[in-house]
């Protein structure tokens, strides 16, 4: 462990100033590596430990927890399949934590709706026993990093499913629907789901950024996007209430790209996002360390590269040259080229002749350093869907590697969906700031860890994932869902459960002596 941190230190004198910034997840602070005093003060308090001591349950309607109740919990009741597969985190617990841990996240697996605590322990068959405080406490008083737990999901992951070539990163932020006068950093957001071009929806809520490492997955024949690190965004209102500096999304963006690459630095990474990201601060500040792909505004201010210093020239040295034209000058005019491309599942669909031309220029805008981009204009010969523009930093990436990526970024949404349906995203009911923190990156991991222990289940045997299928459902490949009823299987039989015989020789009763002795009553 120590040298782990060590390596993340010394890649971080390799960056440049802005690059060595870290992500602090207890305090919801940004600083630079040794400036983090404050957060080990904070984590190093007696509070913050999972001690023995009277506490209360966070709704004031329960039960009080009993103040000599030491839950101890019996690991019978834990499957070692789940021991095994967990071990890779067991470095980031103490040991008391860590037995709470297992329960719980067995607990989530099987619960189905809700994934409350008190859900996982009647799950786990301890709704009667007391102590059930020290549960809670793992969430919003146990001392455990969640960036240090983010950091060996990633490199489990990629070591399980991508092992080498290119990493591609999906970044995107989802709105997590919380009300309560205790959900302090909520805030009022357009909803994405119900919102569309021409009607406006707002909902109150909690806004999260999460980036997804996006892998193929051979059983079920597709790419799937797997959270990995997921971070608040606290609302505006309530920076201003904390006095404190308001950080944009793209702002956040940048420090989980840079802390990513820290965790990578052997690794070709590719970001993309939606047009949310297309930000020229946000783009200057990470295109030296990682690819990004985005979608372009047709109205852009695009130019040319600036002219090299003549060696007598005064002044500052110019940052752009000419004017270029708009993308939606170059969409309508005759003059340019389109090249014909096949692409696979844009828009739902298995594969799609596209047009698309492409060139390179610079974006700038006053203020802010230029960006180099290759940008690329997409039509649909049959008027299906409208034309688009996206860009990508790196500007020797081929037109259909480009569309290629920013397609995978899709699957982002897939998992967001699949999480709320599954796992019981928005379903939580902590009001500690330090739980609220906790529980929605722990279950968007959980996704994770639950696709590497299925692809493990069905490499070993493919029988144990199958597609559940139905009469007006022909579903061919597995799904989420089908994973997680396969880790479900496993979790419920262990080696040593014991099952009846099956009976081979089945004895039939006629029905006609089932009906004479029902007559005969």
């Amino acid at each position: 462990m120590t040298e782990d941190v060590a390596a993340v230190a010394a890649l971080g004198d390799e960056l440049p100033a802005r690059a060595s910034e870290c992500l602090d997840a207890l305090n919801d602070r940004i600083g630079h590596e040794g400036n983090d005093a404050p957060a080990r003060s904070l984590v190093s308090s007696p509070i913050w430990t999972l001690a023995a001591r009277a506490s209360v349950d966070s709704k004031t309607t329960m039960k009080a927890n009993r103040p000599r109740a030491v839950a101890v919990p019996d690991l019978s009741l834990v499957p070692p399949v789940l021991t095994v597969w967990l071990s890779v985190f067991r470095p980031c617990f103490t040991a008391p934590v860590w037995n709470h841990v297992l329960v719980l996240v067995a607990g989530a697996v099987l619960a189905p709706g809700k994934r409350t605590v008190t859900q996982a322990l009647r799950v786990m068959g301890l709704g009667d026993e007391p102590g059930f405080g020290r549960y809670h406490e793992v969430l919003n008083r146990a001392r455990w990093d969640a960036r240090a737990l983010a950091r060996r999901l990633l490199l489990h992951v990629l070591d399980r499913l991508l092992p080498a070539g290119p990493v591609v990163i999906g970044v995107d932020d989802t709105i997590e629907r919380r009300w309560g006068a205790r959900i302090k950093a909520r805030g009022i957001y357009r909803d994405p789901v119900r919102s569309s071009k021409g009607h406006f929806v707002k909902t109150s809520g909690l806004r999260w950024l999460s980036l997804m490492v996006i892998v193929p997955i051979p059983w079920a024949a597709n790419r799937w996007a797997l959270p990995f690190l997921t971070i608040l965004a606290p609302s505006a209102r309530w920076s201003e209430a904390n006095g404190r500096r308001h950080k944009t999304l793209t702002t956040w963006a940048r420090q989980a790209i840079l802390q990513t690459k820290r965790w990578l630095p052997n690794r070709k990474l590719v970001i993309v996002g939606d047009s949310g990201f297309a930000a020229l601060d946000l783009l200057a500040a990470v295109r030296r360390h990682v690819r990004v792909i985005t979608r372009l505004r047709l109205d852009a201010a695009l130019f040319e590269p600036a002219p090299a210093r003549s060696r007598n020239q005064r002044g500052r040295t110019p940052l752009k040259g000419k004017p270029l034209p708009k993308l939606s000058a170059v969409l309508k005019s005759a003059k340019t080229r389109w090249t014909m491309v096949t692409l696979s599942q844009w828009y739902g669909d298995q594969q799609r002749a596209l047009q698309t031309a492409t060139g390179t220029a610079v974006w700038y805008h006053s203020g802010i350093p230029p960006v180099p981009i290759r940008w690329v204009l997409v039509r649909d010969p049959l008027g299906e869907h409208e034309p688009q523009a996206f860009l990508c930093t790196n500007l020797n990436a081929a037109p259909e590697t480009i569309l290629q990526w920013f397609v995978f970024r899709w699957r982002v949404e897939t998992t967001f969906q699949e999480a709320r349906a599954h796992l019981g995203i928005e379903t939580q009911r902590q009001w500690s700031d330090l739980a609220i923190l906790r529980t929605t990156p722990v279950l968007l991991g959980l996704f994770s860890m639950i696709t590497v222990w299925a692809s493990a289940l069905s490499a070993s045997d493919n029988r144990l994932l199958r597609p559940h299928a139905a009469a007006w459902y022909d579903k061919k490949e597995p799904t989420f869902s089908d994973a997680i009823a396969a880790v479900r299987r496993v979790l419920w039989s262990p080696p040593d459960f014991s099952m009846s015989r099956p009976m081979t020789d089945a004895v039939t009763i006629p029905a006609r002596l089932l009906l004479t002795r029902h007559a005969n009553r």
